[in-house]
């Protein structure tokens, strides 16, 4: 035997020593800390947005590791189970519900996550839109551990002018900065609703004649109308979620249902797009406060809408 390769007790105990702890190192991960760091704070956001809001949002909520995800480009892909460790959604209100397109996405959607949230935007009544959402998603499967409204400038045509609710201080940065900071602790929560908030919308309901099963979902074609001023851009086929518009040699054509999200009205840039009169004075009454003035969210370009939207 060749004495120079003989190994002595103690240098025995040491190999030993070190091939246990870098193995208990590998095993907890400690080799791996930036790539486990990373997919602990991966963070999942589905939005739907009309003219920039939610989109300004979600990208607020997204953190570093975030995933910005458009609903109506994942419908249109066909795409409907996420796994992340973190998933949250943030959509625009109608009448106190969310568009029938998040309806149609979440009752399809497996959402595989640790922590779920929910973050919905609205102008000036949010009424019981948290319980609203809270009951949709729960009967698809998908509970939210944190649902939270947040006001923004209200882009309703028919009942605000816009050069005046762009002035208006919602105290936006306020309210997003207290959002955020709930998220980065997971906070499980739901924004209270109140008995008349929800009596509110009973109300409301009742006025309209709206399928609570569906919210607002028109015919686009008995909404609105194209005047002579359209310039044949295209932006309004690019913008609508569900792609109603097309452009044709005789000019653009509209059909289908509609979100009534009003992309199309609020992104035309030569305000060609305007809302049809209503014959008999039904819901919606057909008129703008101010026809000549239009909201797109100042941090969100066309482009941006472009990109969350186009279905061609």
């Amino acid at each position: 035997m060749n004495t120079n390769n003989k190994i002595t007790r103690r240098d025995a105990l040491k190999r030993m020593g070190a091939t246990v702890v870098s193995g208990a190192i590998a095993s907890s991960g400690l080799l791996s800390l930036a790539s486990c760091e990373e997919k602990k704070n991966r963070r999942i956001i589905l939005y739907f947005t009309g003219t920039g809001n939610c989109l300004y949002i979600a990208r607020q909520l997204a953190g570093k590791h975030a995933e910005l995800l458009s609903i109506p480009q994942l419908m249109k892909q066909g795409r409907y189970e996420f796994e992340a460790d973190e998933i949250g959604i943030v959509y625009p209100i109608y009448g106190h519900m969310p568009p029938y397109m998040v309806r149609q996405f979440i009752r399809k959607a497996k959402l595989q996550a640790e922590y779920k949230f929910a973050v919905l935007t609205y102008g000036a009544r949010k009424c019981d839109a948290v319980e609203i959402w809270d009951d949709i998603s729960r009967k698809a499967g998908n509970v939210f551990d944190y649902i939270n409204t947040i006001v923004m400038v209200d882009n309703w045509l028919p009942n605000f002018d816009m050069n005046e609710q762009i002035l208006i201080d919602k105290h936006i940065p306020e309210n997003l900065q207290e959002i955020t900071a709930d998220l980065a602790e997971r906070k499980r929560w739901h924004e209270p609703v109140t008995e008349e908030e929800r009596q509110m919308h009973r109300g409301f309901m009742q006025w309209t004649k709206l399928d609570p099963e569906v919210g607002f979902l028109m015919k686009s074609e008995k909404c609105f109308s194209v005047t002579d001023a359209c310039i044949g851009c295209g932006a309004c086929v690019s913008v609508c979620p569900r792609g109603n518009y097309e452009l044709t040699s005789a000019g653009v054509k509209m059909s289908g249902d509609c979100e009534y999200c009003f992309a199309c009205i609020q992104n035309c840039p030569q305000k060609a797009i305007q809302f049809r009169k209503s014959e008999n004075g039904s819901f919606p009454n057909g008129t703008e406060v101010n026809p000549n003035a239009r909201y797109r969210n100042e941090h969100i370009s066309l482009m941006d809408i472009k990109r969350a939207n186009n279905q061609f």
